[in-house]
């Protein structure tokens, strides 16, 4: 009879281990790609900050409709280099931020506010739908594809 006593406590064992390291390693992860995320907004005219968060195999669609990948952001660093890279003013946030992870891979969604200050001063605020998927590779979340949606009348 000592067997299934020791079995239940295996299991009893598992089970709270589960509750108590499980989630909280998904917690975790998900502070730490809402951080990067934050980041990423942060250091948005930066190319090594777009290095390290798009993956080299990412796709990614804008919100005018087309797509593009990780060579084609970074080349736009390149070209914009002789400009002595231009800031233009445009503040970057992210709001409504929900974060859902699945092992290695893990979806963002959240609302971008993008805060640009026009040739008059005043400031026209801008409003996107953005969903990213991220894998974890080596230890290291990187985004493998994006989708930004212009909120209408916004």
């Amino acid at each position: 009879m000592k067997r299934p006593d020791c079995q239940r406590l295996m299991v009893a064992v598992i089970l709270v281990g589960a509750l108590f390291f499980g989630p909280r390693t998904f917690a975790d992860d998900a502070d730490d790609l809402t951080q990067m995320l934050q980041d990423f907004l942060a250091g948005v005219s930066e190319a090594e900050v777009h290095d390290r968060f798009w993956a080299d195999d990412l796709v990614y669609t804008s919100s005018a409709g087309t797509r593009t990948n990780k060579t084609a952001i970074m080349e736009g660093f390149d070209d914009s280099d002789d400009d002595e890279n231009e800031d233009t003013g445009a503040v970057y946030t992210a709001e409504d931020i929900l974060v859902q992870v699945y092992g290695t891979t893990a979806v963002i969604a959240f609302r971008l506010v993008a805060t640009p200050a026009d040739e008059f001063g005043e400031d026209e605020v801008l409003n996107y739908l953005n969903t990213g998927t991220f894998l974890k590779r080596d230890g290291n979340w990187q985004v493998v594809a994006w989708q930004a949606t212009k909120i209408p009348g916004s």
